[in-house]
């Protein structure tokens, strides 16, 4: 099992990148390092800041919204930090947000999402692989530009910068149509809404688009990243219950009554009458009752909580079927420190464990 650091700077109103943490989870050997935006700090500025601080670790978008950049212009940020890195160490994690933030905070119509990302990862792959003069004939992106205000002198160009070889694109979705569209385009997944039954869940519309992508099924290459928060502490009710506000927000709050992903995620890890009843609560302006209606069986499916010794008996709890990674996200070094030792644990040879005393 892979492991990932998150780093939630866009919900601050002051930005402040933990580079101590993130060297220290590269010490660790964690995989990578992923940061996002909503609308406030941006996703890639932090990662270009952090490729002149370490020399390892992965520097991941978790996710930046394809509203936010042209597709050219998100490979153009790739290579460029990707080269201020040191070559291979940068990975892509697209996202289409939601129609209150593309439409309201972006300028952009809200369209066909799927359509979009197929567009999107397409033009940037041309672009990162340099074969030629990127050309592109979509529904919501075209190369060269020839709509509505075109002169029409727009021709096909190619990147001046050479690219290091292994930037990636993952796509995050929950859907069917874009989960099936990562495993047919993208290099990685991530998934909203895997919880314990994920593959049960995901699985058809995971071998729909790697059917598309390759006749024999699943690439050996092809990354699975879900998502785990863990606190050390001795009140494991107070801490079910301080993550209660923000996820009653998410699920309630982040979208319209018709157009909210979290909402979806928490019915598709098997919430879904939990999740339409926040919905409602926190709409109606019950904001309290919505946070008290979140289950506390859904906080503990993504999150480790309690004494080293609880996490440490809960963790294959988390490793689902057909995850290759965890993006951790803790302000702890101590529960760094533990979920590297129990990732090595876990990936170790038998032979190489020590034997359970009778």
């Amino acid at each position: 099992m892979k492991l990932g650091l998150g780093l939630d700077l866009y919900r601050g109103a002051q930005l402040s990148v933990p580079v101590d943490q993130v060297r220290r989870a590269e010490s660790l050997g964690f995989h990578s390092v992923w940061t996002a935006e909503a609308y406030g700090s941006d996703a890639l500025s932090p990662l270009a800041y952090l490729a002149g601080l370490t020399s390892r670790i992965k520097l991941a978008t978790g996710v930046v919204q394809t509203a936010a950049r042209a597709p050219a212009a998100t490979a153009m940020h790739a290579m460029t930090i990707d080269a201020l890195a040191g070559g291979g160490r940068v990975i892509i994690g697209l996202g289409v947000s939601g129609p209150q933030i593309v439409e309201g905070w972006y300028g952009r119509p809200w369209g066909s999402p799927n359509e979009v990302l197929h567009d999107y990862v397409t033009i940037m792959r041309k672009v990162l692989d340099r074969d030629g003069p990127v050309a592109h004939d979509g529904s919501e992106y075209r190369l060269p530009y020839d709509g509505p205000g075109s002169v029409g002198l727009g021709k096909p160009l190619k990147s001046i910068l050479h690219p290091h070889p292994g930037i990636e694109i993952w796509v995050a979705a929950g859907g069917p149509r874009n989960t099936a569209l990562a495993a047919e385009l993208a290099d990685g997944w991530l998934p909203m809404g895997f919880g314990p039954d994920g593959l049960e869940v995901h699985g058809p519309a995971l071998d729909d688009g790697f059917s598309r992508r390759n006749p024999a099924g699943r690439p050996a290459s092809f990354q699975i990243f879900g998502g785990l928060n863990i606190e050390l502490c001795d009140d494991v009710r107070a801490a079910i219950d301080a993550r209660k506000p923000l996820t009653a927000m998410y699920v309630g709050g982040m979208g319209s009554e018709t157009h909210n992903y979290h909402r979806e995620a928490m019915a598709r890890r098997g919430f879904p009458v939990e999740a339409a009843r926040i919905q409602e609560l926190w709409l109606a302006d019950r904001k309290q009752e919505a946070v008290a209606a979140v289950p506390d069986e859904y906080i503990e499916q993504g999150s480790a909580l309690g004494s080293p010794e609880r996490v440490r008996r809960l963790w294959p709890t988390f490793a689902h079927d057909g995850l290759t990674g965890l993006i951790i996200r803790t302000d702890q070094d101590e529960a760094l420190d533990l979920a590297a030792e129990l990732a090595r644990a876990e990936s170790a040879p038998v032979s190489s464990q020590p034997r359970r005393q009778a």
